[in-house]
C-alpha cells in the first residue's frame, strides 16, 4: 500500500520540481538579459561609472558654494506671490477642464460601454494617446509659439496633459466594472441615461474621483515646469533667475516650489481619504 501510494506521488513531485527548475531557469535568463542590456547602454553611452559616486560631493559643493543661503528675502515680494498664485489658478483651470472632457471621453475609449467599438472607440483612444505621447513642455512650446506669451497656452499644454493622463485611468476603470447591473437594467428598458447614473457611476464613483483629485495633484507640479518655457508664472520667474545667474534667487524659488508641492501632496493626500470615506 505504501509503495503504491509513492508510485502515485511521485510523478506529481516530479512534475512540480520540473515546473519550478523551469521557473528559476527564466528568471535567472531574465535578469541575466537585464543586466546584459545595462552593461551594454553603459558602454555604448560611454557613462563613466567610476566618476557617479563622486558626482554627489560635488554638487554638495556647487550647492554650498553658489546656492546657499537662499535669497528668502526675494519669494516673500508681492508681486512674487502674484506670479504663484497665476500659477496655481493655471493648474486649476486646466486639471478642471481637462478632467471635465476626460469623463466623455473615457466612457467612449472603454471598450464595453463606447457606443461604436468601429469608429468612437478607435478616435477616444487616439485622441487621448495623442495627448499623453506629446510631452507637456512641448505642448507649451509648440502652443507659446502659436497663441503667444502667457499663461493661456499654458492652460491649453496642461489641458492636453490631463486629457491624456486621466483619460486612459478612467477608461479602464470603467472597462472593469461589473456588467451584470448594466445588462440588468439595459434588458428591463433603461436608457443611456438611468444606465451612466444608476448602472456605472456607482461602480466608479470613488475610482475616478480618485484620478481627478491625482490629475490636479500632478498638474500643479506640470504648471511649475510649462511656465519656463513661455507660459508664466513661478517658471516664468525660475527661467529668469536662471539666465541672470542670481543662483540665490534660484534657491529661493526652487523651495518655494518644494514648499507648494509639499502642500499640494498633504491636499491631495487629505481629498483621497475623504473619497474612500464616500464607499
Amino acid at each position: 500500500m505504501n509503495h503504491a501510494s509513492t508510485v502515485s506521488i511521485n510523478p506529481v513531485l516530479v512534475r512540480l520540481n520540473r515546473d519550478r527548475r523551469h521557473r528559476s531557469v527564466g528568471v535567472f535568463a531574465a535578469w541575466l538579459v537585464i543586466l546584459s542590456l545595462v552593461f551594454f547602454s553603459l558602454d555604448y553611452l560611454n557613462v563613466p561609472v567610476e566618476r557617479i559616486f563622486g558626482v554627489f560631493g560635488r554638487i554638495g559643493e556647487v550647492v554650498a558654494d553658489r546656492y546657499y543661503p537662499p535669497d528668502i528675502r526675494y519669494i516673500l515680494d508681492k508681486t512674487y506671490f502674484s506670479y504663484v498664485l497665476g500659477t496655481i489658478q493655471m493648474a486649476f483651470l486646466g486639471a478642471l477642464i481637462g478632467i471635465l472632457l476626460s469623463i466623455p471621453l473615457a466612457w467612449f475609449a472603454s471598450w464595453n460601454m463606447t457606443p461604436s467599438r468601429r469608429l468612437v472607440y478607435p478616435l477616444a483612444r487616439f485622441v487621448s494617446m495623442g495627448c499623453r505621447a506629446i510631452h507637456e513642455t512641448i505642448w507649451t512650446i509648440l502652443l507659446v509659439s502659436i497663441l503667444g506669451y502667457g499663461m493661456f497656452p499654458g492652460v491649453v499644454a496642461l489641458i492636453f496633459f490631463s486629457v491624456g493622463f486621466a483619460v486612459k485611468l478612467m477608461a479602464e476603470e470603467i472597462e472593469a466594472i461589473d456588467m451584470g447591473p448594466v445588462e440588468a437594467m439595459v434588458a428591463t428598458g433603461a436608457n443611456l441615461f438611468q444606465v451612466v447614473m444608476f448602472g456605472v457611476l456607482p461602480q466608479v464613483r470613488v475610482a475616478l474621483t480618485g484620478i481627478a483629485i491625482y490629475t490636479w495633484d500632478v498638474a500643479f507640479r506640470a504648471a511649475t515646469v510649462v511656465g519656463f518655457f513661455g507660459a508664466g508664472g513661478m517658471g516664468w520667474y525660475l527661467k529668469r533667475n536662471v539666465l541672470q545667474i542670481e543662483s540665490q534667487r534660484v534657491a529661493a524659488i526652487m523651495l518655494s516650489i518644494v514648499v507648494l508641492v509639499l502642500i499640494s501632496e498633504a491636499v491631495s493626500a487629505w481629498a483621497r481619504k475623504a473619497v474612500m470615506k464616500m464607499q
